[in-house]
């Protein structure tokens, strides 16, 4: 029989946890958009991890959520979040579903999210924690999220773009599927650490910000990375 004073114990850490991530590790830092700091509060991160890891899902680090693939600290989720200034109206293309947690963030601040995810059972399980949490404005794939959104679906006119995967460039496909002033934030770069590159679409071509380093998992796919990540 579980000990609901444990039960009330776990709840209280995470809250002590949560309260530490939002207040020294984002807005310590320079997280300052009220709209990503609420979300941030909002959506509960440990629903995100594998149980044994749950006691750490506010830590300011990636953790392991299975088939290689990891989700990202809670500082590079609500950075990549505030550099794409997203508004309300907004349809955001994301590459790299993986667990759904910046799937759920995203959700909050926009009218829809379309989500690509390689790894079908990562898709599934995050498809699921996204209906328990009632999230219902995010429009899921499997498959190869460098050739973008599929062909049979809508195509163009993304607002803006992330993607949560190293690739070694911006991938064509993903520029063409961006609309005329939009944004895209992705990590970039060929080795073990990136750099997060911001890129405005203006008159087609890409105008580049190198926000900082980084340190993602590899997409993998015909415009990333061949083989295994």
């Amino acid at each position: 029989m579980m000990d609901p004073m444990a039960g009330s114990q776990d709840q209280d850490g995470i809250a002590r946890d949560k309260h530490r991530m939002l207040t020294r590790d984002l807005a310590g830092r320079d997280i300052t958009d009220p709209d990503v700091l609420r979300v941030m509060a909002e959506v509960p991160r440990e629903r995100f991890v594998p149980p044994e890891y749950r006691a750490q899902a506010y830590q300011d680090g990636p953790l392991p959520i299975g088939a290689g693939q990891t989700i990202s600290q809670p500082y590079i989720v609500a950075l990549m979040t505030q550099l794409l200034r997203l508004e309300p109206q907004h349809n955001v293309l994301e590459i790299g579903t993986g667990c759904g947690y910046q799937t759920a963030i995203l959700a909050r601040l926009v009218a829809r999210v379309f989500t690509i995810e390689a790894v079908a059972e990562l898709s599934i399980s995050a498809r699921d924690v996204l209906a328990e949490l009632g999230v219902d404005n995010v429009a899921f794939e499997v498959g190869d999220g460098s050739c973008g959104w599929p062909a049979t679906e809508r195509t163009s006119g993304f607002d803006r773009i992330i993607v949560t995967a190293a690739v070694p460039d911006l991938p064509p496909p993903l520029w063409v599927q961006l609309a005329e002033g939009g944004l895209m934030v992705a990590p970039v770069g060929s080795g073990s650490a990136q750099a997060l590159v911001l890129a405005e679409k203006f008159r087609g071509k890409p105008v580049e910000r190198h926000i900082c380093g980084c340190r993602f998992v590899k997409l993998v796919g015909r415009y990333g990375f061949r083989g295994s990540s």
